[in-house]
């Protein structure tokens, strides 16, 4: 069992190579940061009871599935939220209109304009209250598969129950989420 100084001594020693190697994964210092953090908290809050010759190893999976997660989020964030950046028109002099890019031309099937982008946030929200009414179980391995995108050995193996069970309780999900949002009118 490691004592709080052990623990202390080996975070100062690991920080900075754990900063480096976030770094260069996600070539972000904040997001480097966060994920260094966040997996030094893991460890002291999970693992800190475990023998001092077992940290090192479990330090690096979880650094990585900190990793891991940092990028599943950003893929998700940039599959779901336009970024002002994005809509930023290609002018020499560099201004943004919004009125040009809201503007709704109805042979424009691709123009963005406030009634779609509003229709937009209200189907994520029917959906993200819809998981919310999911019972435990269905939600956590629904959103472990679908959201954090991992296989089903490694949702059953998080889940703490067999991989069968992991693929019962998706499909019950998937089953009660489509139902519901049929209900309100919404196909996916």
């Amino acid at each position: 069992m490691a004592t709080e100084q052990e623990l202390t001594a080996f975070f100062k020693d690991v920080e900075k190579r754990a900063f480096k190697r976030s770094f260069f994964h996600v070539r972000d210092e904040d997001a480097a940061l966060d994920i260094v953090q966040d997996s030094m908290l893991k460890l002291a809050q999970h693992y800190g009871d475990k023998p001092m010759q077992e940290l090192p190893m479990l330090f690096q999976r979880i650094l990585s599935n900190c990793t891991l997660a940092w990028f599943r989020r950003q893929k998700t964030q940039k599959a779901v939220f336009t970024h002002f950046s994005d809509l930023e028109s290609s002018d020499e002099d560099g201004d943004f209109n919004w009125l040009d890019t809201y503007a709704t031309n109805r042979d424009d099937s691709e123009s963005l304009n406030a009634e779609s982008l509003t229709e937009r946030k209200q189907v994520l929200q029917s959906i993200e209250k819809e998981i919310q009414e999911l019972p435990a179980r269905q939600r956590e391995a629904f959103l472990m598969r679908y959201w954090e995108e991992m296989d089903v050995a490694e949702t059953a193996a998080a889940m703490g129950c067999s991989e069968g069970s992991v693929k019962t309780h998706c499909f019950r999900a998937i089953q009660t989420l489509s139902k519901a949002l049929k209900a309100k009118g919404i196909e996916l």
